[in-house]
């Protein structure tokens, strides 16, 4: 499966920018080593944590300008896996997440220049529940091999500004409104 989505995605790349014309590095995302984790406080109890465990993603570097670069990460919301395992439907409900509408999060850089650091802040378009938010998203890239590179990133927003959490729950007295992502992404060079 995982070889025709790479062989869909050269011939699509290739059709519409040919070789010649292109000077990009394509990364894919791997699935089985990246993990997207998550924190929400709660006064006077365990924090909520989880993860995600499906999630996709493709990076395209723009070698020769360094100003053209993008990258686009989604999340299967339905993945999650979290320590208050009773409330999961509730988190994937209308009230929280409305997974059976909006099934996907997306990370958008758009474009964004990069040349080679080691730490990076970018703006992203976070889109949860048809909702977009420009936010600021905190890298630190580390160079493992030539053709594989990891990236930690951590990402802040407002659940309230996704209506994660409405009527009763978009309250901030018990549950906060801060959630902070933590994302450990490898990918390699297609």
């Amino acid at each position: 499966m995982r070889y025709l989505i790479y062989l869909y995605l050269f011939i699509l790349i290739n059709t519409f920018y040919p070789p010649h014309l292109l000077a990009k590095e394509t990364w894919i995302l791997d699935q089985n080593l990246s993990s997207i984790n998550f924190e929400l406080p709660v006064l006077l109890a365990k924090n909520v944590q989880g993860k995600f465990k499906e999630i996709s993603g493709i990076i395209e570097i723009d070698i020769e300008n360094k100003k053209n670069n993008k990258a686009v990460f989604f999340v299967n919301l339905d993945s999650v896996e979290m320590n208050y395992k009773n409330f999961k439907s509730l988190l994937l409900g209308k009230i929280f997440f409305d997974t059976q509408n909006y099934p996907k999060a997306v990370v958008d850089t758009k474009k964004f220049t990069y040349d080679n650091e080691n730490k990076i802040t970018l703006k992203v378009e976070l889109i949860i529940k048809g909702i977009s938010s420009n936010v600021p998203l905190e890298l630190e890239i580390i160079q493992l091999a030539k053709e594989l590179v990891q990236i930690k990133g951590e990402l802040i927003f407002s659940r309230n500004e996704f209506n994660i959490g409405t009527g009763r729950w978009a309250s901030t007295t018990i549950l906060k409104d801060n959630v902070k992502i933590k994302t450990n992404f490898f990918l390699y060079k297609s």
